[in-house]
């Protein structure tokens, strides 16, 4: 059996509009949860990450209209509930381009290029952190048994 892939796919519209009347915390929150248990498990770069320090980073998904802003500092990922400022790094894509990068289905070049993933902001800060997610080492998730008829 073929391993999974995420197809590309929009959601409709409307969920966009009903994702930017909502809260916008919640996704911050889960983002840097997933951060931070990627800092505890030892998969970031720690010698890099001082370079992070009290940069404003976004991470906005296009068609479920959520928007997460966040910061690196005292050794941990911190929401951000107002941005007082623009990001020093920004990432714009639909929900589809981000499992595909989850997934290392697609890169961020590849994305980026077809115009699928938008970084705006501090280009060698970019480089930096697309530098940083490239050399981690995602641990393989045992496969499930499928059941049998």
């Amino acid at each position: 059996m073929s391993d999974f892939t995420v197809p590309k796919f929009r959601l409709p519209g409307f969920v966009a509009e009903i994702g930017r009347k909502l809260p916008q915390w919640p996704h911050g929150l889960a983002l840097v949860a997933g951060l931070n248990a990627a800092l505890k498990m030892k998969l970031l770069p720690e010698s890099e990450l001082t370079a992070l320090d009290d940069k404003l980073f976004r991470v906005q998904v296009l068609d479920t209209g959520g928007t997460a802003h966040f910061t690196y500092r005292d050794s941990l990922f911190r929401p951000v509930f107002r941005a007082e400022r623009e990001p020093d790094l920004a990432f714009a894509a639909h929900l589809s381009a981000y499992l595909q990068l989850l997934a290392r289905q697609e890169d961020p070049d590849t994305l980026f290029f077809n115009r699928e993933l938008e970084i705006t902001g501090d280009t060698e800060l970019g480089l930096m952190v697309k530098n940083m997610l490239d050399a981690v080492e995602w641990p393989k998730l045992p496969s499930l048994p499928l059941p049998t008829r």
